[in-house]
């Protein structure tokens, strides 16, 4: 595959879309937008559309300076501030017969856009990812990012992959547009977990998702405890609403981080209330839980100080997520059976199908 400065051969190869939804980026847009620019990609078979969730910071003007110094880059108003309405704006503005996904803590490897080409037209799935590398920064922002990284703390697949595999979802993503023509945009109800409820609605249709390291990218994660918890209790939340939509995207893990926060809390409570021995059992089952994460602490980190933060991360990862799930059955009591959503679907693009697979076979 001929990369960026190749000349009329360029021509062949699909049009990419890099949408990247954000709101009071500031402090990472600039970086962002630096690594997506800097692909390897033919600059005239791209083009970058940012959404912008009416910033109330600097970044509207630094998106505006960057847009008039290069013309690859739109930026749209996004009304509705939250990820999905921004993704929905920008594929539906996209001109691209691939739409890549960026979010705005993110850098990307300058050959990122050309191995997800190369990996869609070698796999022929219906959406290709790279595993979500994380960077801190700061003691706070390296114990999380250590955390991110342990199987112990999040089981995804996408995050730990080492091969090219097969997976439920894929960090970010990249497209073929037919997908979006074929099972519909993003559902606007998800303020969180709209792209697993995607993945979901693609594998059901018969398309497959794979990830693999040729894409590479860094992401910066959370720096402070506060914004882990609410960020690990929102993605609770709006699991319960995946779960009322699609019961089989659930799997055994989503539900043993709930069942346990319930459990202990039912123990202890009734322990003090009713039957003494409860609350020895709940309390038992505490300690043998905070061992555990002592011990994959102990094996994650160097230090005392740097294994209690890792230890306090993986407590925090699990413990929002679960309080959020029992949340979200609340919040969300009244919705079973519920499963209408606002995934529109993307009209055809002029050419269609055949063209984009004719672009591939040449790439």
């Amino acid at each position: 595959m001929t990369g960026a400065g190749t000349g009329s051969s360029s021509s062949v190869l699909p049009f990419v879309s890099v949408i990247i939804p954000m709101r009071n980026e500031e402090a990472w847009i600039a970086r962002c937008l630096g690594s997506v620019l800097a692909q390897d990609y033919p600059a005239d078979r791209m083009e970058v559309i940012v959404t912008d969730g009416m910033s109330t910071d600097s970044s509207p003007q630094m998106l505006a300076d960057l847009a008039k110094r290069d013309p690859r880059v739109r930026v749209l108003a996004n009304p509705g501030l939250i990820v999905p309405t921004g993704l929905n704006l920008a594929i539906a503005a996209a001109r691209g017969d691939v739409i890549a996904r960026i979010d705005a803590h993110t850098m990307i490897e300058p050959d990122y856009l050309r191995r997800g080409i190369e990996l869609l037209a070698r796999t022929g799935a219906s959406n290709v990812g790279g595993p979500m590398i994380c960077r801190g920064g700061s003691p706070v922002g390296d114990a999380i990012a250590a955390a991110m990284a342990s199987r112990f703390g999040i089981g995804a697949t996408f995050h730990f992959a080492t091969g090219e595999v097969e997976c439920d979802t894929v960090y970010m993503g990249m497209w073929p547009r037919r997908v979006f023509e074929e099972v519909g945009l993003f559902d606007e109800e998800f303020v969180r977990n709209q792209d697993d409820e995607l993945s979901y609605r693609i594998r059901k249709a018969g398309g497959r998702i794979v990830v693999s390291p040729v894409m590479r990218s860094i992401y910066q994660n959370r720096e402070s405890w506060k914004a882990l918890a609410s960020q690990f209790r929102q993605y609770g939340v709006w699991k319960v609403r995946v779960l009322q939509k699609h019961p089989r995207q659930m799997s055994i893990r989503h539900f043993v981080p709930p069942l346990f926060q319930a459990g202990v809390v039912v123990l202890v409570l009734g322990g003090i209330v009713v039957w003494r021995p409860a609350l020895w059992i709940g309390l038992a089952a505490v300690a043998l839980y905070a061992g555990l994460i002592g011990v994959v602490a102990v094996s994650g980190a160097r230090g005392a100080a740097a294994r209690a933060r890792l230890w306090l991360a993986l407590v925090l990862i699990h413990q929002s997520w679960a309080a959020g799930f029992l949340i979200g059955l609340v919040r969300f009591a009244n919705r079973w059976g519920d499963t209408g959503g606002g995934a529109g679907r993307l009209p055809p693009a002029c050419g269609g199908q055949k063209v984009f697979e004719r672009q591939l076979d040449k790439a």
